[in-house]
C-alpha cells in the first residue's frame, strides 16, 4: 500500500498538483459551505446598499483567469495555494472592517475571518522564500497597507465569487 500511495504522489506531483494537507481540505470544505451561493447573495448583496462597493488594491481581486496565467507561467499549484489565501483572507478582511457590528452580514465575515484564521496556522509552514518570486511579490503587495498602489472598487459579492471559483479551481484535483 506504500509503494502506491508513493506511486500516486510522484504523478501528481509530476502532473504539477502537488497534494494539499489534510486540513486544507477540511478548511476547503468549511469554506465552500459558507460560501453557497445562497449565503453570498444573502450576506454580500441583499444586506448591502445598491452597488456599494469595497476599496481594495488592484492585487487583492484574484480571479480564475490569473490562476491561469501563473499556471502558464509554471508556478506550482502549492504557491498558487498560498496566494489564494492570502489574497481571499485580506479581501474578506476588508469587507469586514467596513461593517459596524450590528450589521446583518457582520457574523457571516467574522465566520470567514476564522475561517481564513485556522487555514493560516495550515499555511504558517510557508515562507515567502519557498514560494516563486512571482508570488512572493505579490503576497508583499497584498500586505504592504501603507504603500501607495491602484485602488480598485469591486462589491463584496463579487470578491467572494472570486474567492470561491478560485478554491474551487485550486482544491479540487488534490482533496478529492
Amino acid at each position: 500500500m506504500q509503494s502506491g500511495y508513493a506511486a500516486v504522489l510522484c504523478v501528481l506531483a509530476v502532473l504539477g498538483l502537488e497534494a494539499a494537507a489534510p486540513g486544507e481540505c477540511e478548511l476547503t470544505r468549511l469554506l465552500q459551505d459558507k460560501l453557497q451561493y445562497e449565503m453570498r447573495l444573502q450576506y454580500m448583496k441583499h444586506y448591502f446598499p445598491i452597488n456599494y462597493k469595497v476599496q481594495v488594491q488592484y492585487e487583492e481581486v484574484l480571479r480564475p483567469s490569473n490562476i491561469t496565467r501563473l499556471r502558464n507561467r509554471t508556478v506550482s499549484e502549492a504557491a498558487l495555494r498560498y496566494l489564494w489565501f492570502h489574497v481571499s483572507s485580506q479581501a474578506v478582511l476588508r469587507i469586514h472592517e467596513v461593517l459596524p457590528e450590528k450589521h446583518p452580514s457582520w457574523k457571516y465575515t467574522q465566520e470567514l475571518c476564522q475561517l481564513f484564521d485556522a487555514l493560516g496556522k495550515e499555511y504558517s509552514k510557508y515562507r515567502q522564500t519557498d514560494v516563486e518570486t512571482v508570488v512572493a511579490d505579490l503576497v508583499k503587495l497584498v500586505h504592504n497597507v501603507g504603500v501607495e498602489s491602484r485602488r480598485k472598487a469591486v462589491r463584496p459579492k463579487a470578491l467572494l465569487d472570486n474567492c470561491l471559483k478560485v478554491m474551487q479551481m485550486l482544491y479540487r484535483a488534490p482533496c478529492e
